[in-house]
């Protein structure tokens, strides 16, 4: 890993849409050699896949939620029947097993409280202990992009 590979990075997650071409004149290398560094990075695991980031208000999902879980159930049963439910509700964006004080963070997004009800009848389903909402009301920093200067 280089600078230039990690240019190249910087560069596709700041707009994947990027031809090869494009790519490379950025970064000062011919379109060949860009296309090669670009193939050993996936290769090697550092670009997981290329997304479209949309607009979730347009979509009608502008109600960010993240929702704090405590379980007293803490067999493998009770986790596989938890990970089925989240991972089929569609509004779920995020599903984390924490340390501390909660066992799972959930990020999701809804259209407005009437659609979190809707989620929360959905994630009720996997017997839960506590469930607590914090819903987002200014988002002051979202990004996809991670930084690259810890290599």
């Amino acid at each position: 890993m280089d600078n230039l590979d990690k240019q190249i990075l910087q560069t596709l997650q700041t707009d994947a849409s990027l031809s090869v071409a494009e790519v490379a004149e950025k970064v000062g290398l011919s379109k060949t050699a860009c296309w090669r560094r670009m193939q050993k990075l996936e290769e090697d695991g550092y670009v997981l896949g290329t997304v479209t980031l949309l607009n979730k208000d347009k979509l009608n999902l502008g109600l960010p939620v993240f929702i704090s879980i405590k379980t007293n159930q803490h067999n493998n049963d009770w986790y596989e029947k938890f990970c089925s439910i989240v991972t089929d509700i569609a509004e779920v964006i995020g599903v984390y097993r924490m340390s501390g004080e909660l066992d799972y963070l959930l990020h999701a997004v809804v259209p407005d409280m009437q659609g979190y009800d809707a989620l929360y009848k959905k994630l009720i389903e996997a017997d839960l202990n506590d469930v607590s909402a914090s819903f987002v009301m200014e988002t002051i920093k979202s990004t996809t992009q991670l930084p690259l200067t810890h290599m």
